[in-house]
């Protein structure tokens, strides 16, 4: 690939995909942008990009972009992903998700772009049964949400069967961290580092504990943590990957990291005491869930620059005390 070649970004606004195109620029890619901005921020893409409003559910908006650019692959990070949101509105989740995933396929198909990378989800995997999970665990998602994802995931396979359309999915975990330029701005939040370093911005009174009691060693929950700069160089590489063959990979650290570590590590970069309070578990959350790359670091040949919590969280911080208010400031 060289520099002459666009890459379509759906979802370029958003959290992970704003550092994807940071990082795809950075490395001399020529990228278009599509959002429609309800959860992305207009200041969140990069200024070197082109940037298309607009809904990957309305056919006529996508069909023109494809119609008026030059486009050679696409990423799509373009998904509603909030769990709970989903259990209550399904719809919503189906309707953007899958039905907008079918839209954006059947223009790659007809415009003869033959490579997409998808942002999937370890919510494919619901409630596995072992820990660390690998690509060979059975997908049972316990969600409209990671029920949408792997939809998806079997249309891409379809798509390629039929119409040859190459496809990388990546099922990642806990993204995490921040570039200098861009970081994570949620309405609402509910990623527990940005949570806890409301509480040292002074934006929130404590942070809470869900359930003291788990099978780990400090009684709290297990997760992988991967840095937003590592997500986002792994799409990179699988762009180039998929020229010949599709892949599904994991993506995380293989480390996990409990609720109890990640509120420490806060208070130890901020210099905030971060009040904490311990309350009931929540339905349905495992013990621990952390991701095995194996396949991403063989066949991608990645592997992750910043694995220590602290330097996630220490580029997080750095990031959220320059933008306390988000993209708003």
């Amino acid at each position: 690939m060289n520099s002459a070649d666009s890459i379509l970004i759906i979802g370029g606004a958003g959290y992970i995909g704003s550092v994807a195109v940071e990082t795809l620029i950075n490395s001399g890619y020529q990228v278009i942008v599509f959002d429609n901005l309800e959860k992305g921020h207009r200041d969140a893409v990069h200024p070197s990009a082109q940037f298309i409003e607009g809904d990957l559910r309305d056919a006529a908006v996508v069909e023109s972009v494809f119609s008026s650019n030059q486009i050679q692959a696409v990423m799509h990070f373009g998904a509603y992903s909030l769990v709970g949101e989903s259990m209550i509105d399904p719809d919503k989740y189906f309707s953007n998700n899958v039905a907008g995933g079918h839209i954006l396929l059947n223009a790659m198909r007809d415009h003869e772009v033959g490579r997409i990378v998808f942002s999937s989800t370890a919510a494919t995997y619901g409630q596995p049964k072992e820990s660390p999970i690998n690509e060979e665990s059975r997908t049972e998602p316990i969600n409209p949400y990671g029920r949408s994802k792997l939809a998806f995931e079997f249309m891409l396979k379809s798509y390629e069967e039929a119409y040859g359309i190459k496809h990388a999915v990546l099922r990642y975990f806990n993204a995490a961290g921040a570039s200098e330029a861009f970081g994570e701005d949620h309405d609402p939040e509910t990623h527990i580092i940005p949570l806890t370093l409301q509480v040292a911005l002074g934006q929130r009174e404590h942070i809470g504990i869900f359930g003291t009691d788990f099978d780990t060693p400090d009684g709290s929950c297990v997760r992988d943590y991967i840095h937003i700069r590592d997500l986002a160089e792994a799409h990179r590489l699988a762009l180039e990957y998929i020229r010949d063959q599709s892949i599904t990979c994991n993506l995380g650290n293989g480390l996990g990291f409990s609720v109890r570590e990640v509120i420490e590590t806060c208070r130890e970069v901020s210099g905030h005491p971060i009040p904490a309070v311990e309350t009931d578990r929540r339905p349905g959350d495992p013990a621990q869930l952390t991701a095995l790359a194996d396949r991403a670091r063989k066949f991608l040949k990645w592997e992750p620059q910043i694995p220590e919590l602290k330097d996630i969280v220490d580029s997080a911080w750095q990031w959220h005390k320059k933008h306390p208010d988000g993209y708003k400031a």
